[in-house]
């Protein structure tokens, strides 16, 4: 099964972007041979995050947990399907935190990373992946594996240029204005504790909500 075949199978389940990298290393403690990565994105409906005003809405929070959980199961199913070829495949959630350090905000491994490494997109200022079709307006998940996989696309360097809309819109002042840079820690540009924190606010939405202000105006998402 080669990366064309993969790609097809995932777009089946319900995929709407796949790409694949090769990490410097694996992420996953004694896995040490998992260090390909297939990146797998699930695009939020425009119309939905139209209702963003000032707040996120309850429609969009529906439609936030209900790609994470589309995403969940491409994965886990891509997983299997993998593993049917006799390698080995660990799929990684949509969602996730880290069991022994909340306080980091970080997850078994950065979907962001994978995705820009298979050249569907950069990091923003935002700290979001930045697709090149569908802007911001994705969920990421990611499958690792040891089948060797190539990407047949470059890495794609910032192309935020100098908008800073998110900046000076993040109600919680979590964007510094600073370009992602591979070299710059995520605090460096990104406060994640921040953004957290103020995400509590809107405890009338549900709980765990998002905000999804810093999405609404990326121009690179063009909402129809």
């Amino acid at each position: 099964m080669n990366e064309s075949v993969l790609r097809e199978k995932l777009i089946e389940q319900g995929a709407d972007l796949v790409g694949f990298s090769r990490l410097g290393k694996s992420p996953i403690i004694g896995q040490e041979n998992l260090i390909y990565a297939v990146t797998i994105a699930v695009k939020l409906p425009d119309a939905v995050l139209k209702t963003i005003d000032k707040k996120p809405t309850m429609e969009y929070f529906h439609s936030y947990r209900t790609a994470n959980a589309l995403l969940d199961k491409i994965a886990f199913l891509g997983a299997r399907l993998i593993e049917k070829q006799g390698y080995n495949a660990f799929p990684i959630a949509a969602s996730q935190s880290t069991a022994d350090d909340k306080s980091s905000y970080r997850g078994a491994f950065s979907h962001k990373i994978g995705a820009r490494l298979s050249g569907l997109g950069f990091i923003g200022k935002n700290a979001l992946f930045i697709s090149k079709e569908y802007g911001s307006k994705v969920r990421l998940a990611t499958i690792l594996t040891d089948m060797e996989l190539k990407s047949d696309m470059p890495i794609i360097e910032n192309g935020c240029g100098e908008c800073n809309l998110c900046v000076k819109t993040c109600p919680a002042g979590a964007i510094s204005g600073i370009p992602y840079s591979e070299n710059l820690l995520r605090d460096d540009f990104f406060s994640a504790e921040k953004c957290s924190n103020h995400m509590k606010t809107y405890k009338d939405i549900g709980r765990g909500s998002v905000c999804g202000l810093c999405i609404k105006v990326c121009p690179h998402n063009r909402l129809k």
